[in-house]
């Protein structure tokens, strides 16, 4: 198990920053093998950090699990990319440039996990994995998962492992992506993956929203707030009561759920922008509204409907 480390002054000055309304600031690189800040407050390095379960939950502890003896390899395997975030990032009070692909990890990857065996006739791992998109076992895994890839730097290798990935049939969900800046500069980043391919904005009428729970009407319905921006005042559908506290950047209001298909039409990437989905498995036992509002009725059906559309298309 990783070991956690105190906190340093790294983190205080995460904090400060916090604060700023739109300032860029210079912040170290993180790259392989290099010590990451945890979420909740410790390291890890990155270069040798392999599975969830290696790092402890900063939320509420996660459930564990065990499958029948020798079928242990016959399971979905919730499957997180570790990617390099660029130095220089712009901070939107309440929404540090400091974020990257450990935000919500563990406990969303092994919360989603324990609920799709929950609720499914999935059997489901009861360890996440993390990965690069060089690592050699990335082929074993039909999803793969990142979140806060805005400031998102591939190098020419794992571009092209990313390409070969989605053209032999993997699909790739990014959750919690922010503000235009922060769409645009992951989008160029896919473009290199994938050039020539046009995002194509879903509606609630696609099949991805109904395949085990029916999640029609306005986009809106589906929306997640970060918990600890939450605005418990908010009234869904009344631009007067803003869904969060913070400002996320500009045009960070309005929920998309975007898709890139490959050359025989099928969908193989789909990203859903300004909306916290994976907080909702994050954070389920921090705050009992939060869950019944969000986790139960928004996170977890549209989860668990993605892992069934991506397993059976």
């Amino acid at each position: 198990m990783s070991r956690v480390r105190r906190r340093t002054w790294w983190w205080l000055l995460a904090l400060l920053l916090a604060g700023t309304v739109m300032a860029e600031v210079a912040i170290p690189v993180i790259r392989r093998g290099r010590i990451v800040p945890l979420e909740g407050g410790g390291w890890a390095d990155d270069g040798v950090l392999r599975t969830a379960r290696e790092t402890l939950s900063h939320s509420t502890d996660t459930a564990n699990w065990t499958n029948p003896v020798g079928f242990e390899k016959d399971v979905f395997t919730f499957a997180r990319i570790k990617f390099v975030s660029q130095e220089t990032r712009m901070i939107y009070r309440g929404h540090g440039g400091s974020l990257s692909w450990w935000v919500d990890y563990p406990d969303a990857d092994l919360n989603l996990s324990y609920r799709l065996q929950q609720l499914t006739t999935i059997r489901t791992d009861p360890d996440g994995r993390v990965l690069f998109l060089t690592d050699p076992d990335l082929t074993d895994f039909p999803f793969i998962f990142m979140s806060h890839p805005e400031n998102m730097v591939l190098d020419d290798d794992e571009v092209m492992a990313l390409r070969r990935y989605l053209d032999n049939g993997g699909f790739l969900v990014m959750i919690d992506l922010w503000n235009e800046e922060g769409w645009r500069k992951f989008a160029a980043q896919m473009a290199r993956v994938m050039p020539g391919r046009a995002w194509t904005d879903l509606d609630t009428t696609h099949p991805i929203f109904h395949m085990v729970y029916d999640l029609g009407g306005p986009m809106e319905r589906l929306r997640i707030p970060t918990l600890q921006f939450w605005n418990e005042n908010h009234i869904d559908g009344d631009p007067r009561t803003p869904l969060q506290r913070v400002d996320r950047g500009p045009e960070s209001d309005e929920m998309h759920v975007r898709a890139l298909h490959d050359a025989k039409g099928r969908m193989n990437v789909l990203a859903i922008h300004n909306s916290d989905i994976s907080d909702g498995w994050e954070r389920e036992g921090e705050n009992q509204k939060f869950f019944e509002k969000f986790s139960e009725k928004r996170a977890y059906p549209l989860g668990i409907n993605l892992m069934i559309y991506l397993l059976t298309h």
